[in-house]
């Protein structure tokens, strides 16, 4: 038994299709209740009786329409699209649950910090501390032309108006001492206004006086999600992030980048421990391995050659259909791309010697296996130091989650991998136990 415990964190979406662009179409799959609030209830119930850490909401500010210049494919495909706001979703599950934490995808790039203070306050308080936020500055034209601007930032003004922005919702969250309420009825004095104070926050990009209307939250800030795999990206998440969620396309991709993480993380005076990195993945599980793998076989034949590259022209910010090399798409991005979907890419093409064009054509890696050979390959992981646990993320929703829950979870608890009660109240807490 080692002395570290994984950390597992469940990628959703407010929508039937995360990161298989297939998946929807499986018979088991749930269409008929992607906008009723029992659909994120009875996942966020599910995630909790299995002692995840949390669960975030993905979202891209838009619809998709890079491929094609138009968004028909990602509608008519089925994409990976945020038909409700997370923010009001999370709520809903927040109240049939104790202890899972609660995230949501937010930029800092259209976004004021006023209000991202404000909101991600409200959810830590209602939520008794378990609200996290999943850190983006965005990456595509079409989120910038919805907040008025013509095209999206380079990334390195992206990531400074971001530093600024945490700044500054640092300042707002320290607005207020904690027990600040007085309630006497005899005196009339509600609130001690001498624990109260302006923000006073003046920056390059942004400014705000404060004070929030609102009280400090159980947590003083969010727990701060990061999936920036750029240079600069990668200093921001070293400076603020307390999980970075990767999509190394190997073990080694994996831990090259923990390596470098945690390296950063000494240049901002922070423990390496203070940041948990997750890779990505999806399971698919079979009672032996090789019903897995037919079960495997048949939810990749569901993937539609066009829904691939949609998919992934959305993620490296470039259409596929019309650019087949990684010079041709370079010259095609402009400030668009997430870095960490094209280094996977690149990485895939340099392991098997294959074209940009036929790599980016693969959907993601699946783990494939009964539940104790994926908990081999999870274990394998871990103790080799390439992660401090993992992002999962659905395939055929809620179903794959069900199997991991009922599956995968007690085998890694049998191993003494991972844990059989939370250890804290709040998700930092949590996050921060062995």
């Amino acid at each position: 038994m080692t002395g570290r415990r994984m950390h597992l964190v469940a990628y959703l979406k407010t929508g039937p299709t995360a990161n298989h662009p297939g998946a929807w179409r499986h018979p088991e799959s749930d269409l008929h209740d992607i906008l009723a609030p029992e659909r994120y209830e009875h996942i966020a119930r599910v995630l909790e009786a299995a002692c995840f850490d949390a669960c975030f909401f993905a979202d891209t500010f838009g619809l998709p329409d890079i491929h094609g210049g138009n968004f028909d494919a990602y509608l008519r495909k089925g994409g990976q699209i945020s038909y409700l706001d997370p923010m009001t979703v999370l709520p809903v599950m927040g109240r049939v649950t104790r202890h899972l934490g609660l995230g949501a995808t937010l930029s800092t790039t259209f976004q004021h910090p006023y209000h991202l203070a404000r909101s991600l306050a409200s959810l830590d308080i209602l939520t008794g501390g378990r609200a996290a936020w999943n850190v983006v500055t965005s990456a595509t034209d079409l989120e910038a032309r919805n907040f008025g601007m013509e095209s999206i930032p380079p990334k390195e003004q992206r990531y400074d108006r971001a530093d600024e922005v945490l700044e500054a919702c640092d300042a707002l969250w320290n607005c207020w001492d904690p027990d600040p309420f007085v309630m006497d009825r005899e005196k009339g004095v509600f609130i001690d206004p001498a624990k109260v104070r302006y923000a006073d926050f003046k920056g390059r990009w942004v400014s705000t006086r404060g004070p929030l209307s609102l009280p400090r939250m159980p947590q003083g800030r969010p727990v701060l999600l990061q999936a920036g795999a750029s240079d600069r990206g990668r200093d921001f998440a070293a400076r603020w992030a307390e999980a970075v969620f990767c999509t190394p396309h190997s073990q080694a991709d994996a831990l090259a980048f923990r390596d470098d993480i945690r390296a950063r993380m000494a240049n901002h005076d922070r423990a390496p421990d203070g940041c948990k990195v997750l890779p990505g993945c999806a399971m698919v599980l079979g009672e032996t391995m090789a019903i897995a793998w037919e079960k495997a076989a048949y939810l990749q034949s569901l993937i539609e050659p066009e829904a691939q590259t949609m998919l992934h022209s959305a993620l490296l910010g470039a259409d596929l259909s019309q650019h087949r090399t990684a010079e041709a798409v370079a010259a095609a991005q402009g400030h668009q791309g997430i870095t960490g979907s094209q280094d996977r890419v690149l990485q895939l093409m340099q392991k098997e010697k294959i074209s940009f064009a036929e790599a980016a054509a693969r959907p993601r890696n699946l783990l494939v296996g009964t539940a104790q050979s994926i908990a081999d390959e999870m274990e394998a992981w871990f103790t080799a130091g390439a992660c401090d646990g993992f992002v999962i993320f659905p395939t055929v929703f809620p179903r794959m989650f069900e199997d991991v829950c009922r599956l995968v979870v007690p085998e890694l608890q049998r191993r003494g991998l991972f844990r059989g009660a939370y250890a804290g109240r709040t998700l930092r807490e949590n996050l921060a136990a062995a």
